[in-house]
């Protein structure tokens, strides 16, 4: 087996077993290995020497190692005391960490618990939203469906209204004249069927051998805002009436009850004439006015005082009968509107035991008799028992509310 000394090995074994004739015959041989071994020595030499060097600093290295695993050691039980430690620590912490999760896990089941509980009631919410909303919209589109009712009946009521209005005006004419004629009836008044001058007045009444003339006047459309300039053209017409002979210059048109509060002027003085815009209410107290006339035998036997109360009386007369129905066109468009209201405004409940009441109501009006006179001291009679009624009730006002009742725009008088 050959190594890195194998001259060396061999010189030396050679010369262990080199005998004399050896010495003398292969001492050359001997001495020329002898320089390889001894080349092989001083290598060898010199390997030790390094290998001596490097077991020194192996030495060092390994006391130095020594040293570093003392060291280590100790670290290694410092880091195994302050591992025991953080393990110990960690430990802890790991158990308080385990408890919160413990603790936050059955929080979990708890929320989620009372989440499936919300859940279940915000479901059973929103099925009795939907619910509500359902019974909402069916309340809307029923309350709708009641309001486009009661629309349909205002518009069909104010329709059957102003159907009435025109059919009023349309019989204003007739009515007008049975009217006048039933006056002249009852208080022996000649009523004149024709006239004997030229025109045709809708009605003529002779008093003192003289024609008053007696003109119906009505709205030809339910627009009364022409109206009174259609009054004042006739009180301008009706002057062919006021030339003839024996024909009175007072001149009355009379119109319908309802438009009294269109008309702004009730009296129109022509120069040659008079006319005066009335109501079918004032017919009567003017013509009895008018008959008074037949107390005297000739008229110019009138003083100018006795003239001047007969104007008056008249004047009166008229401004009462007008008065009277403006108050009666006043109060009725307020009942009116309180029956729209309480219509449109009370519950449906109230407004059938409304019904009801009313259903169960009646007013008996004193009864006329067509030979039966209304005698003004009766009337006084019962005036002052109502007022002694009313005065043992204490149904009596204070002056400030006696001057707002009268500072009302009904109680404000007009001119005639």
């Amino acid at each position: 087996m050959n190594t890195a000394f194998d001259k060396l090995n061999r010189f030396f074994e050679i010369f262990i077993g080199l005998n004399f004739w050896e010495r003398v015959f292969r001492w050359k041989k001997i001495r020329t290995l002898s320089y390889s071994a001894y080349e092989e020595f001083r290598t060898l030499v010199a390997v030790l020497t390094q290998t001596a060097a490097e077991m020194e600093e192996t030495k060092r290295s390994l006391s130095a190692a020594r040293s570093e695993h003392e060291h280590l050691k100790e670290n290694q039980a410092t880091l195994e005391r302050e591992l025991r430690s953080t393990i110990t620590q960690q430990s802890h912490e790991l158990s308080l960490l385990k408890e919160k999760l413990d603790r936050l896990h059955d929080e979990r089941s708890a929320f989620e618990r009372e989440n499936a509980v919300l859940i279940q009631a915000e479901e059973a919410r929103r099925i009795e939203y939907d619910q509500k909303l359902a019974t909402l919209e069916n309340m809307q589109q029923r309350v709708l469906a009641e309001r486009q009712k009661d629309q349909e009946n205002k518009e069909r009521a104010q329709l059957e209204k102003l159907q009435q209005l025109k059919e009023q005006w349309t019989r204003h004419q007739e009515e007008v004249g049975n009217i006048i004629r039933m006056i002249c009836q009852r208080h022996t008044i000649e009523y004149v069927d024709t006239v004997p001058f030229k025109g045709t007045p809708d009605n003529a009444i002779k008093i003192c051998d003289e024609y008053v003339v007696f003109d119906a006047k009505s709205p030809a459309t339910d627009d009364l805002g022409n109206f009174p300039f259609y009054i004042k053209a006739q009180a301008e017409a009706v002057k062919k009436y006021a030339r003839e002979e024996n024909v009175r210059k007072e001149i009355f048109l009379v119109i319908p009850s309802n438009t009294v509060d269109s008309i702004q002027q009730y009296c129109y003085n022509m120069a040659d004439y008079t006319v005066y815009v009335v109501t079918p209410h004032a017919l009567e107290p003017i013509i009895l006015s008018l008959k008074k006339l037949e107390d005297y035998e000739f008229l110019n036997q009138l003083s100018p005082d006795e003239r001047e109360d007969i104007c008056r009386l008249i004047g009166k007369f008229a401004h009462v009968a007008k008065r009277r129905i403006q108050i009666d066109h006043f109060f009725a468009w307020e009942f009116l509107d309180i029956l729209t209201r309480c219509e449109a405004n009370l519950p449906r409940e109230m407004l059938d035991r409304v019904a009801e009441f009313e259903k169960s109501e009646k007013l008996n009006p004193p009864q006329e008799r067509r030979a039966k006179q209304i005698l003004t001291r009766e009337l006084e009679s019962d005036t002052s028992r109502i007022q002694r009624e009313a005065s043992a009730k204490s149904v009596v006002f204070p002056p400030s509310v006696r001057e707002e009742i009268k500072s009302l725009p009904l109680f404000e008088s007009d001119d005639v």
